[in-house]
């Protein structure tokens, strides 16, 4: 190679590394904020593009997840949480500020996500409304919203719940939040927090089991896809989930004798 040829190629090589220091160039670097349409895919997570995010510092009720409200009525306050999210983000455009993978699955971002044109993040307004409860680890801040939300019994602290990482779990000893939990009924309380046959979501047709057996591979359970052999003999599924991702995401492995059909 001549001398002006190793020169335009070592000028060629300092302005590339000059725009991707600078921000001019994309970079493939999960860490980076993304802006784009949001898919809401429950009160956790959100999708922009290819990329799901889980709202750091927030832990929402699952879609399949009950409530009790301050009338001593179940309600689907994942269903809700959701829907309450859908309302704050309203068809605009969401900002992503990746924090780092999901410890338990790193598919998985969490990130700061902002409304466009917002000043402050869905992670502490769903907080602060009270459909959702603060989550370690956070970078977010949300634990003064968390606050707020507990002493106005906002949202879900208004009436009765389990957290729901442990409704996630099936811990039906956990503890009782909110302001509606009466000690006095805590057998029925719970009963009705952990129904025998619990309702599927709209358009959540994929069964998860808790299982001793799956914590061999490092889960808490097993789901079944509809058309695997184990489908219909899966009576009262402990979970109700929307896609296998969110099974995964939530610590659950395909049944053995499930496969895609081709």
């Amino acid at each position: 190679m001549s001398f002006e040829n190793s020169s335009a190629a070592a000028r060629a090589f300092a302005l590339v590394l000059f725009l991707a220091l600078s921000g001019f160039l994309g970079t493939s670097n999960p860490a980076a904020a993304l802006t784009a349409a949001a898919t809401i895919r429950d009160a956790n997570s959100i999708q922009l593009g290819d990329v799901t995010y889980r709202l750091d510092g927030v832990d929402a009720p699952e879609l399949d997840q009950v409530c009790i409200d301050d009338h001593a009525d179940s309600w689907t306050c994942g269903i809700e949480a959701r829907d309450q999210l859908t309302k704050l983000i309203g068809g605009k455009p969401v900002r992503c500020d990746d924090v780092g993978p999901e410890k338990k699955f790193g598919k998985r971002h969490r990130a700061i996500c902002t409304v466009e044109g917002d000043k402050v993040s869905l992670n502490e307004q769903l907080v602060r409304l009270g459909f959702a409860i603060a989550r370690e680890p956070l970078k977010a801040n949300v634990k003064p919203a968390a606050a707020e939300a507990k002493t106005a019994s906002s949202g879900i602290w208004k009436g009765c719940f389990v957290a729901p990482q442990e409704f996630r779990t099936g811990k039906k000893d956990g503890a009782l939040l909110g302001a509606a939990c009466r000690p006095d009924r805590d057998k029925e309380i719970r009963a009705v927090l952990f129904p025998e046959e619990l309702t599927a979501p709209p358009s959540c047709a994929i069964k998860g089991k808790l299982a001793v057996r799956a914590r061999v591979t490092g889960n808490i359970g097993i789901y079944h896809l509809r058309g695997c052999p184990s489908y219909a003999a899966t009576t009262k599924p402990d979970r109700w989930f929307c896609s296998e991702d969110d099974a995964q995401a939530s610590g659950f492995r395909k049944a053995y004798n499930c496969r895609r059909p081709k």
